[in-house]
């Protein structure tokens, strides 16, 4: 870390380029109906892409980019599911079976015995209902580039050429830029979990065979010297997917699981090179019925990593960077909360952005603190609004630091 500056990084995923998402679209399918074959052509158009955005990034003064997810496919400008799909292209043991979040039946949980229900029993979907069943509300997701899959035998890594792809075109990218080091987005065991389950004889089962897949992404990231991010919103926004509201304290235990399984697929791996990313959803809906994060702050930072990211720019979430007051950071720890937000169309003011980088730099130190935003810009915003508020991102960092040291 810099004790004259303030890093500056995002969540991952970055709009994709016109051309790079007609590509995608262009793909043939293999047999299997999800899986995306890659070619020569396709290839070179992805690694120049990563090349200039990784130049672009530098240009706002992004100091930890990332290849922006463009090794996940987008086959659509909104979509607000490719930090999750993309992994089943990685992935065996799964196929289509016509059944997923929005089809499987509605599951009520009880005390002691919490399960996740369909994504359109949500609870803040149901209580919102019209406003998520209208499609001028801005409320739809988009659609993802591939059907979602369900386990129906033993998961097994498939993955190496996919990550080795992602791992080569950013390293020529941030080579090319002068960078020193930069990082790939990654899904949790968790959050790969949550899709049908009709092997395992259990969801523990089922979250722990996701885990010793993962793994294996995990290596080859670090391996080759980069941050891997892990995407880990089932942390936060499982919350909403159970219904009735359960307690607290089942959730916490319900979530615990998933929190193990990841350290264990992370345990080897330096934490410097760790980077954890938790969110509520990024959908752009009401979120009354969010945890809230004192919640499951400690849950978070229990994970071996040493650098955090997550939500505090949006309007559900800016409040709770008060946490800071009660939680102490543990001694090697970086918090990157998000300063930007994927939740607005409005560019933050440079100014506006310096002022929230500073309340957490008076809370945890400034030489604990990256810049980042809230979640993904990338198939929530268009292309134009998500490079300015990355550009405003750095413009405050810097007047930020010119305050902090």
């Amino acid at each position: 870390m810099s004790d004259s500056s303030i890093p500056v990084t995002h969540a991952g995923s970055l709009p994709r380029t016109e051309e790079l998402i007609a590509a995608n679209a262009a793909r043939a399918l293999e047999p299997d109906g999800f899986t995306l074959r890659r070619t020569p052509e396709f290839e070179t158009l992805l690694s120049q892409a990563v090349a200039d955005l990784v130049a672009r990034q530098r240009s706002y003064g992004v100091t930890v980019p990332g290849d922006g997810e463009y090794g996940h496919a987008m086959t659509s400008a909104v979509d607000y599911g490719a930090w999750w799909s993309y992994v089943f292209q990685r992935v065996g043991g799964l196929e289509l079976t016509g059944e997923d979040l929005f089809s499987w039946p509605h599951v009520e949980s009880s005390p002691g015995n919490i399960q996740l229900t369909n994504m359109l029993h949500r609870r803040d979907w149901v209580r919102f209902r019209q406003a998520y069943s209208d499609p001028h509300s801005g409320i739809a997701t988009g659609k993802t580039a591939t059907a979602f899959p369900s386990t129906t035998g033993e998961l097994s890594w498939r993955g190496q050429a996919a990550v080795d792809s992602d791992i080569a075109n950013l390293r020529a990218g941030l080579d090319a830029a002068g960078a020193e080091t930069g990082f790939l987005t990654s899904l949790s065991p968790g959050s790969g979990a949550r899709i049908p389950n009709r092997h395992y004889a259990s969801e523990e089962e089922h979250i722990w065979a996701w885990a010793e897949v993962m793994r294996h992404e995990y290596q080859a990231i670090t391996d080759a010297g980069l941050i891997v991010q892990i995407d880990d919103p089932s942390v936060a926004e499982n919350w909403d997917q159970i219904s009735p509201e359960p307690s607290v304290e089942d959730y916490r235990r319900f979530t615990q699981i998933r929190i193990e399984a990841l350290n264990w697929a992370l345990r080897g791996i330096p934490e410097e090179q760790v980077r954890f990313h938790l969110c509520w959803g990024s959908w752009h809906g009401p979120h009354t019925t969010d945890i809230e994060f004192r919640h499951i702050v400690d849950l978070m930072l229990g994970v071996n990593a040493k650098y955090y990211a997550f939500e505090a720019a949006n309007a559900r979430h800016e409040h709770e960077y008060r946490i800071w007051e009660d939680v102490a950071l543990p001694e090697g720890k970086v918090i990157a909360p998000g300063i930007v937000s994927h939740a607005t169309n409005v560019v933050e003011h440079p100014e506006l952005v310096a002022q929230r980088i500073e309340r957490f730099a008076r809370l945890v130190g400034a030489e604990n603190v990256i810049a980042s935003t809230d979640c993904g810009l990338g198939g929530r915003l268009h292309p134009q609004i998500a490079h300015a508020k990355l550009e405003t991102l750095g413009l405050g960092a810097a007047l930020a630091a010119q305050r902090l040291f």
